[in-house]
């Protein structure tokens, strides 16, 4: 019997709760899936530092290193990275425990927008949890099996008929199963107010309030114009919930505008949109009654979204301080600022990537002997049919310096550079070097110097909201855990 791969069942549990037109692209074979399981508590070696109830591993700290060494682009103009340190991240990575802390003491998820959004995701996060358990090892597919849908159907091949026999298993096995969890907890439609539906409906399509640019109704319009009568309206109940109203058109509003039915006279597309409406809940309470809203990967999960959403919410707050500059301030902070708006400087360049700095010095040894670089790349470099382009201090980042101190036709290293995902060792061959010229003052270039005022307010904001933040909670960080740390060995 042919067993799925983790990737591949939740390939049809995605299927079996959201429809093939909702699923994600298969992994391929041999891929890790996102597997909900009880994750062990942080081996203390690998904590670097704590904040209340949060700890940061190394592991965490150095993938965000990662991200934070990437330079950023800008849109018209570019400039030198500034230096970004390991323990300056993990400090930018305390604070924003802290706003998450400080968020939640403060109520964050009292608010209905935070709580509707926390709950949607953990239910969904819960229902893929049951649908994993219970399929896992019930979808097989045998050689026989596989062997008498090739026949039926020849266009498959051996690895098409075995997906297609799973994915029917699947749906038949989700199917019987939602159908005994449905009878099991006594569901009842109260069909006598379907009407009260259609004229909502009707009246919030038709007859908004505000007047809307779009032809579909806002989920604005569901919050502000149905009546707290209207959205407590029960159209079906079942054992420990109901669906109300309220819920039948946050239902409607998950449905891509084109691909909502607007005739809700008809009661059976009414029916049709509670059936749907109905599933979440009922599979949400026979994953409760299994436990699985214990597992504690799920817990997790659940509490990682909350703190991103409560994190978002408290430098946004912080951001509404920000005021927009008058045409006075752009116009004196562009002449104070002349070089962050200059044209880039720029390097044409070749490169060899190497595995390691051994063979990076390798490489440069051949080089300095008089070897071709052309040779050299094809036998050393990891990326044979590179061929030269143009690069700037904004694609660099950090290592721009090592490059800018090269003159044309000299070869620079080993200097370290992005490599896909991390950071290799290269040796650089520079063909061409263009230094930046500034630009006169135009009036289009207004919206950019817009955009850095604010940006540098909105920092400076939330620099002085972390500080307040860390004279307010205790924290701790492990400097010794930390000091080692370098891009070249971080996977």
């Amino acid at each position: 019997m042919k067993k799925l791969l983790l990737g591949e069942l939740a390939f049809l549990i995605a299927i079996c709760l959201f429809g093939a037109a909702a699923a994600p692209v298969a992994p391929v074979a041999g891929e890790k899936a996102e597997q909900p399981a009880v994750r062990a508590a942080a081996d203390p070696s690998t904590v670097v530092a704590k904040i209340g109830s949060y700890t940061i591993t190394r592991e965490e700290l150095e993938k965000q290193f990662m991200m934070e060494l990437r330079p950023q682009d800008y849109d018209s103009y570019y400039e030198q990275a500034e230096p970004v340190t390991v323990k300056g991240t993990l400090e930018e990575m305390v604070a924003e425990k802290a706003m998450v802390i400080e968020a939640r003491k403060q109520g964050g998820l009292d608010d209905e927008r935070n709580r509707g959004l926390a709950k949607r995701f953990r239910d969904k996060k819960l229902a893929n949890l049951l649908a994993m358990t219970y399929l896992q090892d019930k979808v097989t597919a045998s050689d026989s099996e596989i062997a008498q849908k090739m026949k039926a159907d020849p266009k498959l091949d051996k690895v098409q008929a075995k997906a297609a026999i799973e994915r029917d298993k699947a749906r038949s096995l989700w199917d019987q199963y939602y159908l005994q969890i449905y009878k099991r907890l006594n569901v009842k439609k109260l069909t006598e107010n379907y009407p009260t539906v259609g004229q909502a409906h009707h009246r919030l399509l038709y007859r908004p309030k505000q007047a809307r640019s779009v032809g579909f109704i806002r989920n604005s319009q569901v919050k502000e114009e149905l009546t707290p009568q209207e959205k407590k309206t029960v159209l079906a109940t079942y054992d420990k919930g109901q669906i109300t109203l309220g819920d039948w058109f946050v239902a409607l509003c998950d449905i891509v505008p084109p691909r909502r039915p607007r005739n809700m006279k008809d009661t059976k597309v009414v029916e049709q949109l509670l059936t749907s409406a109905l599933q979440m809940p009922l599979l949400v309470v026979e994953a409760e009654s299994l436990g699985l809203d214990k597992n504690e990967e799920l817990l997790k999960q659940v509490r990682d979204y909350e703190d991103r959403m409560l994190l978002g919410s408290a430098k946004l707050a912080q951001y509404k301080d920000a005021k927009e500059p008058t045409a006075e301030e752009k116009t004196a902070y562009f002449n104070k600022n002349q070089e962050k708006f200059a044209a880039s400087e720029s390097l044409k360049i070749d490169l060899i990537w190497c595995d390691d700095l051994a063979k990076a010095k390798k490489a440069k040894a051949e080089l300095d002997e008089g070897k071709d670089f052309e040779k050299v790349k094809q036998e050393h470099s990891l990326e044979k049919q590179l061929k030269p382009f143009t690069t700037r201090p904004g694609s660099e980042g950090l290592f721009w310096k090592d490059l800018e101190a090269g003159d044309p036709n000299e070869t620079v290293g080993p200097v370290k550079g992005f490599y896909r995902q991390g950071v290799k060792w290269r040796i650089v061959k520079i063909l061409e070097k263009k230094p930046g010229t500034p630009k006169e003052y135009a009036a289009n270039m207004d919206p950019q110097i817009k955009d850095k005022i604010m940006t540098e307010q909105r920092d400076a904001l939330l620099a002085k909201y972390s500080k307040e933040l860390l004279r307010k909670y205790t924290y701790q960080i492990y400097l010794d855990r930390i000091k080692d740390i370098d891009p070249l060995d971080i996977p």
